[in-house]
């Protein structure tokens, strides 16, 4: 097998090409850090640059052999067109520094977008498609064709969390993407699964994994449906389970869907609806990415524990940014 680290071990500067300045010097720092550590953790997709240097807006994750580059640039520098000189440069770096060929480094721009737009869909058609591992489990990904990736890895620590209490659990994977947390709860002997998301490339996807992991068979059920809709559906009804995870997006809009959904507005509701869902002490993994979220006063109220796991569920490579924020609620 290959070293999954990429083509070098990042323990010397045999792949530095040369490359100098402030960003190729942090990112050899972080990769030569991050290869080592990643390789004790069981990992081969991890990040080694996140927007370290503010003059930088980038992050820099290795998937493999291989380098995705997200860009988040400013304003500002879009207008004045320092935004393509800086991205030459940091490309040129990525290549020289991580030994990485150009022809394996995808990239990526994500522009600001105003609270309210629909989120991204697919931005390419590119052949990025490949397999990483992750503490023992192994997820396909896809660099090449949407912003994101198919594995979100700052959620990795509360994944672990997941397959450590789904032994005999009936698990439900709300807005579950391409599934990565139904395959540890799968993997960790949970008697039985519900996935729900709205798009079916991201159920068979979800699919693809467990497959991957030789999980798939009738006890992981894969429905198609708007989650915030389907919870109301459910709730009050006769089906319950022992462990959820619900992480919504912070907005979202389809054709497929009634109205749309926004976490602050909607959150309240939502987690009323999926107390009714959960077993008498029941777990509920409540995360979402938006930064200026506020968990509502009346939350608590209504459960026997709610305890913010942010910033302890933030993996080491993701420690420099508040990517995500996360809840662990029981049931009364």
């Amino acid at each position: 097998m290959a070293d999954p680290q990429g083509m070098h071990d990042g323990d010397g500067d045999e792949a530095a090409g040369g490359a100098t300045g402030a960003f190729a010097n942090r990112l050899r720092k972080g990769a030569k850090h991050f290869r080592r550590w990643a390789r004790a953790e069981g990992l081969t997709a991890f990040r080694v640059y996140d927007r370290d240097i503010p003059e930088y807006p980038f992050a820099v994750d290795l998937y493999g052999d291989r380098a995705h580059v997200t860009e988040y640039p400013r304003r500002r520098a879009i207008k004045s067109g320092a935004a393509e000189a800086q991205r030459e440069e940091v490309l040129a770096a990525v290549t020289q520094v991580l030994g990485i060929p150009a022809e394996h480094v995808f990239v990526k721009t994500h522009t600001p977008q105003p609270w309210g737009k629909a989120q991204y869909g697919r931005v390419g058609e590119g052949s990025g498609r490949l397999v990483v591992e992750e503490q023992g489990l192994k997820f396909w990904v896809n660099l090449g064709d949407y912003l994101d990736t198919g594995l979100f890895m700052d959620h990795r620590l509360t994944r672990a969390r997941v397959r450590e209490e789904a032994k005999g659990k009936r698990f439900l994977n709300l807005f579950a993407y391409t599934g990565a947390f139904t395959v540890y709860a799968a993997a960790g002997g949970a008697r039985s699964t519900v996935t729900v998301d709205l798009s079916n490339t991201y159920l068979d996807w979800a699919e693809d994994n467990l497959d991957l992991n030789g999980l798939a068979d009738a006890r992981h059920e894969l429905i198609r449906a708007d989650a915030k809709a389907w919870v109301e559906a459910q709730a009050g009804g006769p089906e319950r389970f022992d462990l959820i995870v619900c992480d919504p997006p912070s907005f979202s809009t389809s054709k497929k869907m009634t109205g749309s959904f926004n976490v602050q507005r909607d959150h309240v509701r939502l987690l009323d609806a999926l107390r009714t869902l959960l077993t008498p002490g029941g777990v509920l993994y409540f995360s979402n990415n938006f930064l200026g979220f506020q968990l509502d006063a009346r939350v608590p109220r209504a459960w026997k524990s709610v305890e913010e796991l942010t910033p302890r569920s933030l993996p080491e490579d993701f420690q420099r940014k508040d990517i995500h924020r996360c809840w662990r609620l029981v049931a009364p």
